[in-house]
């Protein structure tokens, strides 16, 4: 089993900046792509920003030149740096990591718990 940890949401004013983190741990082999989703009320979930393996990244148009994903592969670990906040930013941010475990060899997909992100203006 696999567990997924986020932290770092919040409540901020427009124009600040926040930092995610999701941290995995248990039984990891390696881990592939890991990425940042949102899902505002009434909205369906997105794709916000997705790291692969070798370090290539990818952004929702929106939120290109404000965040940036990273991750420590020691730690597994994913980051979001989110700079310039917006009110549309508002929503509640998952993490998922690709992880391939150790006693089967096999790939899943594993999602965090989620955490607001709130951005007044």
């Amino acid at each position: 089993q696999v567990q997924l940890v986020e932290s770092g949401g919040g409540l901020v004013q427009a124009g600040g900046s926040l930092r995610l983190s999701c941290a995995a741990s248990g039984n990891i082999f390696s881990i592939n792509a890991m990425g940042w989703y949102r899902q505002a009320p009434g909205k369906r979930r997105e794709l916000v920003a997705a790291i692969s393996s070798g370090g290539s990244t990818n952004y929702k148009d929106s939120v290109k030149g404000r965040f940036t994903i990273s991750r420590d592969n020691a730690k597994n670990t994913v980051y979001l740096q989110m700079n310039s906040l917006k009110p549309e930013d508002t929503a509640v941010y998952y993490c998922k990591q690709v992880v391939v475990n150790t006693t089967q060899r096999m790939t899943y997909d594993y999602w965090g718990q989620g955490t607001q992100v709130t951005v007044s203006s």
